[in-house]
C-alpha cells in the first residue's frame, strides 16, 4: 500500500485469502482445544492438531424408539466413511462411564481422520452435559421425529441381524441379501408393553437433551421416505454455524432486468451499513464528472456505443477499493453480466464472497417492467397493476419508458438468460432465491445467506 497517495486503496487480496482459508476460525478453533484438553506440550498438540482434517462429520442422531435413528446414521455412516457409534459398543452402565468410554472412542485415530455419528448417545442430560465438560460438542445434532401411533406400527415389522446387530425393517428396510434375511430375528424390546415404557420414557428425557444442543440441533420428520429422511438430514449435515471471526460482506447480486436487486440492495445496504454499487448508476456518475474514467468513456456515450468492459472493470475496481468499501462491505449489482466481465473483474483482485442469483420467469419480468408508467406533467410513477392512478385523466397521459417496453424487456431477459449459465460456472458456490414473492420474503432469504457460512460439500 503507497501511503502517499490518495484515497487509499487496500489491497484486496488481504481480506479474501483470511476468509478463503478462514484463518480466524483456524486460530478460534485451535485455542478452544488447547484450553479444552489442556496438553502439557501445547507445540506439539498444535502441530497434531493442525495434521487433523476439519471438515469431518460430529454428529449425534436422537429420535424416539423406533424413529429409524440406526438407520439413517448407518447410511450416513456407509455414504461418508465416518465411524458409528451406538450403546451397544459400550458396556459401561453409569454416566461417567459412559462419556469416558466415548470420549476414549471418538479420541481413536480413525474418529479423528473420518469423523463420528453417536447414534442415540446422549441418553439424558446428565451425559449430554458430561460430554460438554470434557470437550466432546458434536457440529450437528439431528432430532428425528413421528407420532408415538406410527412409532408402535412400525415396531411390527422390526427385525434384528443375530450376528451384525444390524437392524432392518420387513417393509421400510428389508435385507437385500437371503442369508441375512435368514439370520433375522424378532427385538424383544419391540412388544407393545415394553415400546409404550420406552417412548414415555424418552418424552421425559429428550427436552433435557435438546436444550444442550439447542443452536446445531435440527429437527426432522421421520414420518416420510426414508429418503426424504435422509436428504433433510444431509442437507442439515452440510450446514455451518455462525462464525465468530471478522466478516466484511462482499455481496454480488445476479438477476433479470425487474427482479428487484436495486431494491434489496438499498434495504440491504441499509440494514447492514454497507456500500451499495449500481453498476448502471456510478457510470452515469462517472460520464458527469471529469474524472480521467469519465472522460475516457464519454466518446462511446456520445456515439451510442457500448462502452468496453475494460473501461468499467476500471470504474467498478476504483469503488471497490475505496476506504468505506473495503471497511463496511459492498453490494455489487449491475455488473458483472458476462463471463469475460467476470473474468476482468476477477483479475483485480476483487472476489465476493456472497453471489445471490435472484430467479424469475420472463413472464413476470414483462409484468414488472412493462407495465410500469410515468406521468410527464408530474412526473409521479405508476404500475399498471400494482399501483394504478386514481383517475382516468391521468391514466390516459401515462407514458411507458422505451427500455421498459414488452419487446426490449424480454431481450434483455433473454440475453441474461444466454450469459448465466457461463457466470455461474465460475461462481459456482452461488445461491439461488426465489425472487417471484414479496419484498420481506425475498430480504429474509438474502439476509441468512449472508449471515450464516456458506455450505460445505460433504465428502
Amino acid at each position: 500500500m503507497d501511503a502517499t497517495k490518495k484515497p487509499f486503496l487496500i489491497p484486496p487480496e488481504f481480506l479474501a485469502y483470511a476468509e478463503k482459508h478462514e484463518i480466524f476460525g483456524i486460530y478460534e478453533r485451535l485455542l478452544k482445544n488447547l484450553i479444552i484438553t489442556q496438553p502439557d506440550d501445547p507445540l506439539q498438540a498444535t502441530i497434531n492438531w493442525l495434521k487433523e482434517p476439519e471438515d469431518v462429520l460430529q454428529v449425534c442422531v436422537l429420535g424416539p424408539p423406533g424413529v429409524g435413528k440406526r438407520t439413517i446414521s448407518q447410511d450416513i455412516c456407509k455414504a461418508h466413511g465416518c465411524i458409528f457409534i451406538c450403546r451397544e459398543d459400550i458396556s459401561a452402565l453409569s454416566d461417567e462411564g459412559v462419556v469416558e468410554a466415548i470420549q476414549k472412542r471418538i479420541s481413536m485415530d480413525d474418529c479423528l481422520m473420518k469423523g463420528w455419528i453417536l447414534d442415540a448417545l446422549p441418553e439424558n442430560r446428565e451425559q449430554a452435559l458430561k460430554m460438554q465438560a470434557v470437550g466432546i460438542y458434536p457440529k450437528h445434532v439431528v432430532l428425528l421425529e413421528a407420532p408415538d401411533r406410527v412409532l408402535i406400527e412400525r415396531v411390527v415389522g422390526k427385525r434384528i441381524d443375530f450376528l451384525t446387530h444390524d437392524v432392518y425393517h420387513l417393509t421400510f428396510n428389508p435385507p437385500t441379501k437371503e442369508d441375512v434375511m435368514q439370520r433375522l430375528v424378532v427385538d424383544p424390546e419391540s412388544a407393545e408393553d415394553k415400546m409404550l415404557a420406552r417412548i414415555i420414557k424418552y418424552h421425559r428425557t429428550i427436552d433435557g437433551i435438546a436444550n444442550c444442543y439447542s443452536d446445531v440441533l435440527k429437527n426432522v420428520n421421520a414420518d416420510q421416505p426414508k429418503d426424504d429422511v435422509l436428504s433433510q438430514t444431509l442437507v442439515h449435515l452440510s450446514t455451518r454455524q455462525r462464525s465468530n471471526a471478522p466478516f466484511t460482506p462482499r455481496v454480488l447480486f445476479l438477476g433479470p432486468p425487474g427482479s428487484g436487486k436495486s431494491l434489496q440492495a438499498v434495504m440491504l445496504a441499509k440494514k447492514y451499513n454497507l456500500v451499495n454499487i449500481d453498476c448502471n448508476e456510478f457510470i452515469k456518475q462517472k460520464l458527469k464528472d471529469d474524472s480521467k474514467f469519465g472522460e475516457a468513456m464519454k466518446p462511446f456515450e456520445e456515439r451510442g456505443v457500448k462502452i468496453p468492459d475494460e473501461l468499467i472493470v476500471n470504474v467498478v475496481q476504483e469503488r471497490l477499493g475505496y476506504l468505506d468499501a473495503v471497511k463496511k462491505g459492498w453490494i455489487l449489482h449491475g455488473f458483472p453480466t458476462t463471463r469475460s466481465q467476470v473474468d476482468l473483474l476477477n483479475k483485480t483482485g476483487h472476489e465476493p464472497n456472497r453471489v445471490i442469483v435472484f430467479d424469475i420467469s420472463c413472464d413476470v419480468a414483462i409484468e414488472r417492467l412493462s407495465l410500469r408508467t410515468v406521468d410527464p406533467v408530474t412526473g409521479r410513477r405508476y404500475h399498471i397493476l400494482y399501483n394504478p392512478p386514481n383517475s382516468n385523466t391521468v391514466k390516459e397521459r401515462l407514458k411507458t419508458h422505451p427500455n421498459d417496453e414488452e419487446s426490449a424487456v424480454l431481450k434483455k431477459y433473454v440475453d441474461y438468460r444466454e450469459s448465466l449459465d457461463d457466470v455461474l460456472e465460475f461462481y459456482t458456490s452461488a445461491n439461488v432465491i426465489n425472487a417471484d414473492q414479496d419484498v420481506q420474503s425475498v430480504f429474509e432469504c438474502i439476509e441468512t445467506i449472508l449471515v450464516y457460512p456458506l455450505p460445505k460439500m460433504l465428502k
